[in-house]
């Protein structure tokens, strides 16, 4: 039996880690546990659900793959003691069967190629005001600084449909090979859905926005959430001309849109890079677009505006 490449291995584990650090923010939230809230900046909030996931995610992965660089969001100290009950050790069996056609640029890839980032609670904000559906845990993989695979885990999916309704889908893709556990679905022909920030948008923000002539501009939070819009077909496009995303909130997404055909870049179409030095904030804003060969008209318009 031919071993199994290391993408593969670390992918099958982040899939299982995200699963469990699902378990572990609905648990927090359906035993009425305090949030520990704690203000990082404006608008950027911590809780103890975020602390608890990436704790879950981190360690999990740290202890199978010691040698392979982690960057999570949150700065955990050493009072945080690790609860063994939220560690992960084993590997999810749908995403090993399909080692053997893994793409062969990723087959050979040591340790050190690859840096994994983490955000353990996307949409913070959202999860302490109760909007649970836009939630969603972000395990990005990159190899030589290249996001090539996505872990997108939304708890909460599902969660109005009733006692009886299996809640929380796990989303993962690899660059070349495909996305899994969801169907892209086709947005509207006649309309131009543009999702974006449901913070308060300055002016010039909104200006980028109207330059591309949406339809419709659905506000909703978390990066994860608003490329997920793209993949099922809610939105044509997710614009920030801002610098609120750091690389966590974008890694797995770009991952995950680029292996269905999408394309996500920077505000002015640079790609971003993940290697384990680089800037961790996003200063030059998101655009993503459900089709990449749309993405140069969005560019065009965008830059019209500035």
């Amino acid at each position: 039996m031919c071993e199994v490449p290391l993408l593969t291995r670390v992918v099958a584990s982040s899939v299982s880690v995200a699963i469990r650090a699902g378990d572990v923010i609905r648990n927090i939230v359906t035993e009425g546990a305090d949030l520990k809230i704690v203000h990082k900046g404006v608008n950027d909030l911590q809780t103890q659900a975020d602390r608890s996931s990436q704790q879950c995610i981190v360690v999990s992965l740290q202890r199978q793959f010691p040698k392979i660089t982690i960057i999570g969001e949150e700065q955990l100290g050493l009072a945080d003691a690790v609860n063994e009950s939220h560690i992960v050790t084993e590997s999810d069996l749908e995403v090993l069967e399909k080692a053997s056609v893994l793409p062969d640029e990723l087959k050979l890839v040591d340790d050190e190629d690859i840096c994994i980032w983490v955000d353990p609670l996307d949409a913070t904000t959202e999860f302490v005001q109760g909007i649970f559906d836009h939630v969603t845990i972000l395990v990005g993989i990159a190899v030589r600084g290249k996001a090539v695979a996505g872990v997108v885990a939304q708890p909460f999916y599902n969660y109005t449909a009733g006692p009886n309704a299996s809640v929380g889908r796990i989303i993962w893709a690899i660059v070349g090979l495909g996305l899994f556990g969801a169907v892209p679905e086709r947005p509207p022909p006649d309309q131009r859905v543009i999702t974006a920030t449901r913070s308060r948008m300055s002016p010039a923000a909104l200006r980028t926005i109207n330059a591309c002539e949406p339809t419709k501009i659905l506000q909703v939070g978390g990066a994860g959430h608003k490329v997920l819009l793209l993949i099922d077909g809610k939105a044509h496009a997710y614009i920030s001309a801002s610098s609120a995303c750091s690389k966590w909130d974008t890694c797995a997404p770009e991952a995950v849109l680029h292996a269905v055909g999408g394309k996500l870049t920077n505000i002015n179409g640079t790609s971003y890079q993940y290697h384990p030095g680089v800037e961790r904030k996003n200063r030059s804003g998101t655009l993503a677009t459900a089709y990449a060969h749309e993405h140069d008209w969005y560019l065009e318009r965008i830059n019209s505006a500035a």
